[in-house]
């Protein structure tokens, strides 16, 4: 096999300025400059302690953890101590304790909740063989949901007959059901609320995915408008009661305030038995995430706890927070990643915060696992 990577230019954790198509590309900070510089340095100082190619050092355990080491010392030296990577120095050079820090050896069971693929020909850097190889062989995924993008009936980057081909073909390689499917809905679509007799009947899906900012010439909608109402209604009689939203992460200023999560605590107060899973958590990359502002007028996050806490909808319920995108974006930055996190754990709950990856935008979710595997909100902070 050819090695793309024989000099170790790469790094196994990721910190760039890559995105998901949903929002523009942002320019890695100085602190995130360093960072890179930093790991660099320690990896090859490392591999030559232990006796090893640098791409030998950097594909393993230790190389994630040295990684993670000189992420720490750069966030520190600018003064970004909020969040951190815990993990001991020893695990940079020794192999057992590397393992039980940023895994395989940690034998967590792993779901994400959002992964992503393009039906293209076979050789693309997004097609379905490719999002096979990623998520199933090359990270510790267990089981992944297949989501969807935004699209019209007619001109869908991917089918849900082609979503159902790549289930069936992962059941067959593992086993197991590994890979689950969402059912895209845009209620404010024609023809959307009908085919979801279909998605339910006929491709058995586990919930559905919906965009309430997307729409017929560029008009989103509110899930407590009629055309919501009428969407949640129906999953609710065909029993799939499951409705991942995107929230945050806007197209543009064209109906902005329908990215925005106003609507999400009027629904989920008025169907307490329906769960609302918010996917990216209502981030948008250009707020800086920080302590909640309680006067209800910060954009971001704060979109969802405003809403949630206008409607009395309490921690553990049935709102959701996802991560896809959202904790990509935030490694870059473990001070705002964690206000971001503890806000949301205030808010939606412990048990409500959702893994999801966004992956295969960004290639293997490998270095997001390792990365959020060894994450610790300051002590300074949890006491705020």
């Amino acid at each position: 096999m050819h090695d793309s990577d024989p000099e170790g230019k790469r790094l196994p954790i990721k910190l760039d300025s890559t995105s998901n198509g949903e929002f523009a590309p942002v320019s890695l900070w100085p602190a995130n400059i360093e960072a890179n510089r930093l790991a660099h340095e320690a990896a090859a100082t490392n591999a030559k302690r232990l006796g090893c190619s640098k791409r030998a050092f950097l594909t393993s355990s230790c190389g994630a953890a040295s990684t993670l080491l000189a992420f720490n010392a750069a966030n520190a030296a600018a003064g970004r101590t909020g969040g951190f990577f815990e993990l001991p120095r020893d695990a940079a050079l020794d192999m057992q304790l590397a393992r039980a820090q940023v895994g395989p050896a940690r034998q967590e069971f792993i779901l994400d909740v959002q992964g992503h693929f393009i039906d293209t020909p076979k050789g693309t850097s997004k097609s379905a063989e490719v999002f096979l190889k990623d998520v199933f062989m090359d990270s510790d995924t267990d089981v992944m949901v297949l989501s969807f993008v935004p699209s019209a009936r007619d001109a869908e980057p991917v089918t849900i007959q082609a979503a159902d081909e790549v289930r069936r073909l992962v059941d067959k390689l593992e086993g197991t059901h590994r890979l689950l499917l969402h059912g895209r809905v845009n209620p404010n679509q024609p023809g959307d609320l009908k085919g979801m007799d279909e998605l339910h009947e006929r491709w058995g899906i586990s919930a559905w995915k919906t965009y309430t900012q997307y729409g017929p010439n560029g008009k989103g909608y509110f899930l407590h408008d009629d055309v919501g109402i009428r969407f949640i209604e129906k999953a609710r009689a065909l029993g799939v009661k499951n409705i991942c939203i995107h929230k945050g992460l806007p197209f543009g200023p064209r109906s902005y305030e329908h990215s925005q999560c106003s609507d999400i605590g009027v629904v989920a107060r008025r169907y307490p038995d329906v769960n609302f899973l918010i996917y990216h958590s209502g981030f948008v990359s250009t707020v800086t995430e920080k302590a909640y502002d309680a006067s209800g007028k910060s954009d971001g996050i704060d979109t969802l706890i405003t809403s949630l806490r206008k409607h009395q909808v309490k921690p553990n319920s049935n709102v959701y927070a996802e991560l896809g995108s959202t904790w990509r974006f935030l490694m870059r930055d473990p001070e705002q990643a964690a206000h971001a996190l503890g806000k949301l754990i205030v808010a939606c709950g412990e048990n409500n915060v959702l893994w999801g990856t966004d992956s295969i935008w960004y290639g293997s979710p490998q270095d997001q696992i390792q990365a959020f595997r060894t994450f610790q909100i300051s002590a300074e902070l949890r006491e705020r």
